[in-house]
């Protein structure tokens, strides 16, 4: 066997990769390591380091991970699942802030949170510029109605209106008979009084009706 010759039943170390993603709380590191033997996993946590070791899997290699971590964790936290395509580590950030890198030196960087509604110590949250004030325009709406409400004999006649139109058939019986009978001098309601007689003509106080001859 000539020196460049490798025995025939030793494998090529496999090159393994590893990334991570983060979320609020925690740092997710991803090992692409397949079928890793959880009994012979060992994974180490520091509070600014992360250690793992594997046997790796149709080789007599190991896999080995040694990491410098950017920022604190809490190694009670974290935790670690093995599944058949890789390893998920899941570490527990100490601070909740935004990680700008996994390893090294790492700045701080508060993570930002989505901007709430300015409150204001002597009254309600300020409101948007471009939200439409709805409560604003009820009100200018109702002070506009208020305004042109009718008044004198157009607010009689409206009030007649609603009186007839929500009324029953016995009201408006009522209305439409003493209306007619009484020359447009009476408007009743009562059914059971009109219904028994005709309506005599009322004119106003200090008035007398008087039927024009033709």
């Amino acid at each position: 066997m000539g020196d460049g010759d490798k025995p025939p039943n030793e494998h090529p170390k496999p090159k393994i990769k590893h990334d991570w993603y983060q979320t609020e709380t925690q740092v997710v590191v991803t090992i692409l390591l397949k079928n890793a033997p959880s009994e012979k996993l060992k994974i180490h946590y520091g509070d600014r380091s992360l250690s793992v070791s594997s046997p790796i899997a149709d080789c007599e290699s190991e896999y080995s991970l040694e990491l410098e971590l950017a920022h604190e964790i809490e190694p009670a936290k974290c935790s670690y699942i093995a599944s058949p395509s890789k390893i998920e580590i899941k570490l527990q950030k100490k601070v909740g802030i935004r990680w700008t890198q996994l390893e090294g030196e790492g700045t701080e960087e508060k993570i930002k949170a989505i901007p709430q509604a300015v409150i204001d110590a002597s009254g309600p949250p300020a409101r948007s510029p471009f939200r439409k004030d709805w409560d604003k325009i009820e009100k200018d709406m109702k002070k506009q109605e208020e305004e042109e409400k009718p008044e004198g004999d157009a607010a009689l006649n409206a009030l007649f209106q609603k009186i007839y139109g929500e009324g029953s058939d016995e009201v408006r019986r009522a209305m439409n008979k003493s209306f007619v009978e009484s020359g447009g001098t009476v408007l009743s309601t009562n059914w059971n009084q009109v219904s028994k007689e005709k309506v005599e003509m009322k004119p106003p106080d200090g008035l007398e009706f008087k039927k024009w001859d033709t």
